[in-house]
């Protein structure tokens, strides 16, 4: 593990399906964090999240034990109140693809960042500290394949104005175009109020919408263009 990044002293669960996996992390960052937590599938992944609420979580991407593949993409639903909350859990996405495909979806589902796990022993303590600080890391091999993913094809001048929303940030958008008040998308999606009210705020802010009233026409226009 590369020496260059320093000490960091912060809270991290591990998520990986790999006993020895998750055991050499531990064994490469163990004295520069607190270990607070492990899982091995989507359930015992949820658990050791939501009962520690760490400041990071490594999320191996290909998790068994979902009901949604990939696994990883449903932890971080299920834990979409601790991606809202502030300070946030960061999410680190590992994985042995580099496929822009499976990049793309894990970081529109809330990740802050993406390592292969053929190159974490160069990258993971630098990774850990941009995500930590509100950044999305990525390598630079990583950008480049993103780049060439769009560049390739008609995606780039095509893709919708709501692109940039997560997948949670989206189907709120969704309800909201479809008539939900934000008590009645909370009931629906099994968030409170308050994580409703953010992702609603986090909405205006991607999309330069003014106010309630300006989500709610942009949120009608997409709706009724998706049927």
């Amino acid at each position: 593990m590369s020496e260059a990044a320093g000490p960091i002293l912060l809270r991290v669960v591990i998520v990986d399906d790999h006993a020895m996996f998750r055991s050499g992390v531990r064994h490469d960052i163990g004295d520069r964090v607190h270990l607070v937590g492990e899982g091995e599938d989507v359930p015992t992944a949820v658990a050791a999240i939501l009962a520690a609420a760490p400041d990071v979580v490594l999320l191996d991407v290909h998790l068994p034990g979902g009901t949604t593949r990939p696994g990883g993409r449903e932890v971080l639903q299920r834990c979409a109140d601790l991606l809202a909350a502030e300070p946030p859990v960061r999410f680190l996405a590992l994985s042995v693809s580099d496929a822009a495909e499976d990049v793309i979806a894990v970081i529109r589902a809330g990740a802050r960042g993406y390592v292969t796990k053929q190159e974490l022993d160069d990258t993971l303590l630098m990774a850990i500290q941009r995500v930590l600080a509100g950044d999305i890391y990525m390598s630079g091999k990583l950008q480049a394949r993103l780049a060439a993913h769009f560049v390739a094809g008609p995606t780039l001048a095509t893709r919708s104005t709501c692109e940039g929303l997560s997948d949670r940030e989206l189907e709120v958008f969704r309800l909201i175009g479809e008539g939900y008040g934000t008590r009645e998308m909370a009931e629906k999606l099994y968030l409170s109020v308050k994580t409703i009210e953010t992702y609603r705020a986090h909405i205006k802010e991607k999309l330069d919408l003014q106010d309630a009233n300006e989500l709610l026409r942009a949120a009608i226009r997409w709706a009724n263009a998706q049927r």
